[in-house]
């Protein structure tokens, strides 16, 4: 039997059976983020990749510079498209020194939320 999920709609609370859950999520999901993906560019996505990349591999915030060099664009093109992104609220954030110290999924900071990778590196979750 699997665990039913809870839900919240219009204030009120209320239990899902887990397959139906994730059914209706394989339903509205795709479409919902491809809407809200549609302003990144290749190189939006470059960026964020590496962010994610860096902070699992270091598990420090990253200095833009270091994104810059990683993603192959100049300096100023990666701080628009960082600023664009962490303007949105979507993928990123960024710490007092300018360094991205969270990229979806992946948090340098700590947070409530520990991940674990099948290649055994854990980290926190943003």
């Amino acid at each position: 039997m699997s665990t039913p999920v809870l839900t919240a709609k219009r204030g009120a609370l209320d239990r899902l059976p887990e397959a139906t859950w994730r059914a209706g999520l394989a339903a509205q999901v795709p479409a919902l983020m491809t809407d809200r993906l549609a302003f990144m560019s290749p190189e939006h996505h470059r960026v964020r990749r590496n962010a994610v990349r860096e902070i699992i591999r270091t598990g420090e915030p990253v200095p833009p510079e270091a994104l810059s060099e990683r993603s192959g664009l100049d300096q100023e093109s990666t701080l628009e498209i960082l600023d664009d992104l962490e303007r949105r609220l979507l993928f990123l954030v960024r710490n007092s020194e300018g360094k991205v110290s969270s990229a979806f999924p992946v948090s340098a900071d700590a947070t409530p939320h520990r991940l674990t990778f099948s290649t055994g590196e854990r980290l926190y979750g943003a």
